[in-house]
């Protein structure tokens, strides 16, 4: 199927325009689209993590912004928490099945850029000898 296809397809499929303003998806699309939002679904894909795992997975992110992330992924029905009564309190995160869904078709995204790389690369460099 050719991209204007798919799109038109995709289109059809979304009971609202993703495209227009009013478009009550795109605040969850821009949620989990972002860096750090596709990093952790990604991570999670392997396996339940506790914070501190997934803080040291997911280079460069700072705690605050973890915790901002899980919280919305958790909000939007990506993430479960499981928090075991321990003390300290231990909390064990984990994709439910629409994250797994989701997950696997960012990851998709994220091969596309390895596969690429050096092309988007190249590219950027042509791109920058050309406006100098």
């Amino acid at each position: 199927m050719t991209e204007p296809h798919q799109l038109a397809a995709a289109e059809r499929l979304l009971a609202v325009d993703a495209f227009g303003t009013k478009c009550v998806f795109r605040p969850i699309m821009d949620q989990v689209t972002t860096r750090w939002a596709t990093l952790i679904l990604a991570a999670l894909l392997i396996g339940p993590h506790r914070f501190s795992e997934l803080h040291q997975r997911v280079g460069g992110i700072s705690q605050k912004m973890l915790s901002q992330n899980l919280k919305a992924l958790a909000r939007n029905g990506l993430v479960a928490r499981e928090v075991e009564p321990t003390i300290p309190p231990q909390v064990t995160y984990s994709l439910t099945p629409l994250g797994t869904d989701l997950a696997g078709r960012l990851t998709e995204l994220i091969s596309w850029f390895g596969r690429n790389g050096e092309e988007l690369l190249r590219a950027q460099s042509d791109y920058d000898a050309a406006m100098s």
